[in-house]
């Protein structure tokens, strides 16, 4: 499960479809910034929400420098994964936001201390850039999670030390990062980061690619915005 796929040209005609979809939205909103730290304006962005944000801004901004300068990617991984883990309460998007839908950037997630599955999963892979790890071992993967004896839409955050390696999986239900194939509970539906969208193999029920697409343009403004 959550095997990389080798290539969305060599996927299903429904693969081939959402990479026509992909292109006709254009470079700009797809791509992915080179992420990093303006520290002067993300304090100063933390500073007009509340003393709340700016203290848990500086907090994950000492944590990542911490991570970055482990010389193993597993171990940052270990310390990025945990940190949100521990610091964020699960909540869903309609108790904090009011809304079904809404990615929240990270300064976000750390002004409200409370988040949904996408948000935890936006934190890790923003702040493991930023702390050096490569874009492409990098996915956000939308799966269907059997929680609590039924099946949930869910997103967690995929590794891969290599193209073809098996992933190690980032998730906020369980906090032990683990591989994908000691993660029976995830059928994967689709993944995606600032390079492009792989299909999976659970169809399109955890939610429509294209949809998320807008979403993630969306966040990546916001989070320019802020200072990422």
């Amino acid at each position: 499960m959550l095997k990389r796929p080798r290539s969305l040209l060599n996927r299903t005609r429904q693969g081939l479809v959402m990479l026509g979809c992909v292109a006709m939205l254009g470079a700009t909103p797809w791509a992915d910034p080179v992420l990093g730290w303006d520290r002067e304006k993300l304090e100063a962005s933390a500073a007009a929400r509340s003393p709340r944000a700016l203290a848990a801004l500086r907090a994950m901004l000492q944590m990542v420098e911490r991570a970055s300068a482990l010389p193993d990617e597993r171990q940052r991984l270990t310390v990025i994964n945990n940190f949100f883990n521990q610091r964020i309460a699960f909540r869903d998007d309609m108790e904090v936001w009011g809304v079904v839908d809404y990615w929240a950037t990270p300064l976000e997630l750390l002004d409200k201390g409370r988040g949904d599955c996408e948000d935890y999963a936006i934190a890790k892979y923003m702040s493991l850039l930023a702390a050096g790890v490569p874009q492409a071992r990098l996915r956000m993967v939308y799966v269907r999670a059997q929680f609590q004896g039924r099946a949930q839409a869910h997103m967690v955050l995929a590794y891969y030390p290599q193209p073809e390696a098996e992933p190690l999986i980032l998730d906020n239900i369980n906090p032990d990062i683990r591989m994908a194939s000691l993660r029976g509970d995830l059928t994967p539906v689709f993944s995606f980061n600032g390079e492009g969208l792989w299909t999976g193999v659970g169809g399109t029920t955890a939610g429509n690619p294209l949809v998320r697409l807008s979403l993630w343009r969306d966040l990546l403004a916001k989070a320019r915005e802020e200072g990422f």
